[in-house]
């Protein structure tokens, strides 16, 4: 089978906005039913349900759990779970806050570990085995670059990322052998981006634009020229297109994989 099958469920972290809206319509769009889950406004949900769905989502359902808490993400997995079975779960959710590590308030430290590492493995820790029991799953862990190169005042992201990266590929030995290539077995990966086009870095471009005339590419080459050589961003549907693929049969021998999307970033 090279083929998705129709009728995969999938669950998506932070699937509100941005990539993990992008990662949700790229599954919609191979007939799945989608399981959001992210905390904002009622407006916010629904517009994200109404995207889904208008991109092929067989059917919507949306969680708003708090995944600092480990008692709130065991809860989220047991309604999901009973609900009925999960082919793909997409550890997406995350959050960043900038300080040197010598001024970083510990609670900042702890609610980003939370949020951005430890939630994902009791999500993972729920799915993994009726996965593998069935013969078939997939998990795609959204890490970033900084998940393989570090950058200073990033202390907790950076060690979150990087943890995640080694629980990922904990678990895809773990599981390498579950299921068979026409099942199309059991897969832990992640995906890590660079810069790419979302909310969060609007307004550092907009106000590198004002340096060049309100000329916005040349704000994002800006902003890009330190880190990023290929001076493009990335954007979320590009992230989803990936993650959509690596949930395919085909991919049933790419395991325990980092996959950089920056632009060369890594290989300076």
């Amino acid at each position: 089978m090279t083929q998705p099958p129709p009728g995969r469920r999938a669950l998506v972290t932070g699937s509100l906005q941005g990539i993990g809206l992008a990662i949700a319509a790229s599954l919609a769009a191979e007939s799945c039913h989608i399981v959001l889950h992210g905390l904002g406004g009622e407006d916010l949900k629904s517009a994200a349900s109404k995207s889904v769905l208008a991109a092929g989502a067989l059917s919507v359902e949306c969680f708003d759990h708090d995944l600092r808490l480990p008692q709130q993400v065991d809860k989220l997995m047991q309604a999901v779970l009973a609900a009925g079975p999960l082919d793909i779960l997409v550890n997406n959710a995350g959050i960043q806050q900038t300080a040197p590590l010598a001024d970083l308030p510990a609670d900042v430290w702890d609610r980003i570990i939370a949020i951005n590492l430890s939630a994902a493995f009791h999500t993972m820790k729920a799915a993994l085995p009726s996965m593998a029991a069935r013969g078939y799953g997939r998990v795609v862990n959204i890490a970033s670059v900084h998940g393989l190169v570090a950058s200073v005042n990033k202390a907790p992201y950076v060690a979150a990322k990087f943890g995640l990266i080694g629980l990922s590929k904990v678990a895809a030995l773990e599981y390498a052998s579950a299921g068979n290539r026409e099942l199309g077995g059991v897969t832990v990966n992640c995906i890590c981006p660079g810069w790419t086009e979302t909310a969060i870095i609007e307004p550092q471009i907009q106000a590198r634009a004002a340096r060049h005339g309100g000329d916005r590419e040349a704000g994002v080459r800006e902003l890009l020229q330190e880190k990023q050589p290929s001076l493009r961003t990335s954007k979320p549907a590009e992230i989803g297109q990936l993650a959509a693929w690596l949930c395919h049969p085909i991919a049933h021998n790419i395991t325990g994989s980092a996959i950089p999307i920056e632009g060369g970033w890594t290989s300076q």
